[in-house]
């Protein structure tokens, strides 16, 4: 114990005589957590909407004012003809255009019904389908106020019975993309900081030629091992409680569940990230080559975590691969204790999977670290 002791009062001190980690532990979280849960939104807004009004009448007028008022769409432009307007979306000047046929009133009060045109930019197909679901929306609140203005008394009589459906939103009641994607982020942040500090740790005592130094001392593996990576577990809940505090002070989101539970899982999460680290430290000569792998494998896991995109959504194929994935575990269980208040008993599936992957990944990785006495 006298001998980790002394390695990690060595690693203490070099963390912070670093001026270069230093604000990657305590400025980057902050800034990214406040960036990225702004940014990172499934909400589409500002479409620049366009239309061709063929009829200019009354009614025309008025679904056009509906697109008007919505907070979905900018009216972007209005055009004359067909072909000016789908020129203008080539060039990317508008994403929707909303083409009016003429007659449009006169065959809703004559025919009871009509056609509209619409034209949806879909090279982002995601966004693409998100306007259109904000376009029917509208359409269709239109046309309730054209039916209910045309019915006439007897027809209301016979109006067949309609049924009221009324959602009820459990875990985020008012719909905030936020409340689902700061826990989300707060995951990417501790892992992010954890595998590249612990990635470039041992890499780093490499290139200053300390390594070798460290080697031929009496110094046992373990021992090194621990004091290496210890600090970093430590600054890993460090990092894990400032973002708590800022996600409860700047976004209010709600922590229904035990703080304790998440740092107990977090404690045995931060391991498989530090067996991630040290092994990828074991196999490079540099920490730019250790960056990059790092970044390599994070790339991976972030976007097969089910943080932006849902697992369920994934192929067959993907959907095992994410079983290999400790980010997709870590925002679940983040998620289900601060937005559902889950208990221990809730996460054992989750817990017991990371705690093998700790296990696993650490022998594997100390296995690879080879000591030269």
């Amino acid at each position: 114990m006298r001998t980790i002791r002394f390695i990690l009062q060595k690693e203490f001190r070099q963390i912070f005589r670093n001026k270069g980690i230093l604000p990657l532990i305590f400025i980057m979280p902050f800034i990214q957590l406040i960036i990225l849960s702004n940014a990172a939104t499934f909400e589409i807004k500002n479409i620049d909407f366009s239309y061709v009004d063929n009829d200019h009448s009354t009614y025309s007028r008025a679904l056009i004012d509906k697109f008007e008022a919505s907070k979905y769409f900018n009216i972007a432009a209005h055009f004359d003809s067909h072909d000016a307007a789908t020129e203008a979306m080539q060039k990317g000047q508008v994403d929707v255009i909303l083409e009016i046929p003429q007659h449009f009133e006169r065959d809703i009060l004559r025919d009871k019904k009509s056609s509209l045109s619409v034209l949806v930019n879909a090279i982002d197909g995601a966004a693409a389908g998100v306007e259109n679901v904000y376009i029917n929306q509208i359409v269709m609140g239109f046309n309730r106020n054209i039916v209910a203005e045309l019915a006439q008394p007897e027809d209301v009589k016979n109006m067949p019975v309609n049924v009221l459906t009324i959602p009820s939103f459990w875990y985020n009641e008012t719909l905030n993309y936020k409340t689902y994607m700061v826990p989300g982020i707060l995951v990417l942040l501790v892992t992010m900081i954890s595998l590249f500090l612990s990635g470039m740790n041992i890499v780093r005592e490499k290139e200053i030629g300390t390594l070798e130094q460290i080697n031929v001392t009496p110094i046992r593996k373990y021992q090194f091992v621990i004091g290496k990576l210890l600090p970093i577990w430590f600054l890993g809940l460090m990092l894990l409680t400032i973002g708590l505090i800022i996600s409860k002070l700047l976004f209010d989101i709600p922590m229904l569940g035990s703080i304790v539970l998440m740092y107990i899982y977090t404690a045995v999460y931060i391991l498989v990230i530090l067996g991630i680290g040290l092994f990828i430290s074991n196999f490079t000569e540099t920490q730019q080559q250790a960056m990059f792998i790092s970044w390599f494998f994070m790339v991976i896991f972030i976007l097969m975590s089910g943080l932006f995109t849902p697992i369920e959504s994934m192929p067959d194929w993907a959907q095992r691969i994410t079983d290999f994935n400790p980010i997709k575990y870590f925002v679940e269980v983040m998620r289900m204790v601060m937005l559902k208040g889950a208990e221990l008993k809730d996460i054992v599936p989750q817990f017991i999977k990371i705690a093998l992957y700790a296990l696993a990944i650490n022998t594997l990785a100390v296995w690879s670290y080879r000591k030269k006495v």
